[in-house]
């Protein structure tokens, strides 16, 4: 019976920009759905918010890690605008984003700490291949460079 290889989820690597765009883009969707469904409910927007800024931080390539966690807030920032409920007028709508961005600063923090944490895991796993790798190449040369008897 031959042996079945699992499936792996594939692995996009996106460059830092986009990945705060996709993170811009999927969190103003969830906001639209969020408005939907549940009547502009910031509670489930913010719970929306952790999974898409761990997915950012997972799908992001390792030479933009950094961006991860700085593009986290401003896609939360950018979704807000749909599902805060400002009163007519720019004015009106400004002070709803505020007061929804300072009333529900707990997600904000958390899925930024979350996708800093992902990000900060994944360098240190980075620099440890990399660190495995040239020591298995010194030794390689090492062996090549002893006389054989």
């Amino acid at each position: 019976m031959p042996r079945r290889t699992p499936r792996r989820m594939p692995r996009p690597l996106l460059t830092g920009f986009g990945g705060g765009l996709l993170a811009c883009l999927a969190m103003l969707l969830v906001a639209g759905v969020c408005r939907l469904l549940f009547g502009s409910s910031l509670f489930a927007y913010g719970l929306l918010f952790l999974p898409v800024a761990a997915a950012v931080a997972v799908w992001v390539r390792p030479a933009d890690l950094i961006t991860a966690p700085i593009s986290a807030p401003i896609a939360f920032a950018a979704g807000v605008w749909p599902v805060s409920d400002g009163s007519g007028g720019f004015g009106g709508q400004l002070m709803g984003m505020v007061s929804a961005l300072s009333l529900h600063a707990g997600w904000l923090y958390a899925g930024t700490l979350a996708a800093a944490l992902i990000a900060l895991v994944r360098r240190a796993a980075l620099s440890g291949r990399k660190r495995a790798a040239r020591q298995q190449r010194r030794a390689a040369g090492a062996r090549l460079l002893t006389p054989r008897p």
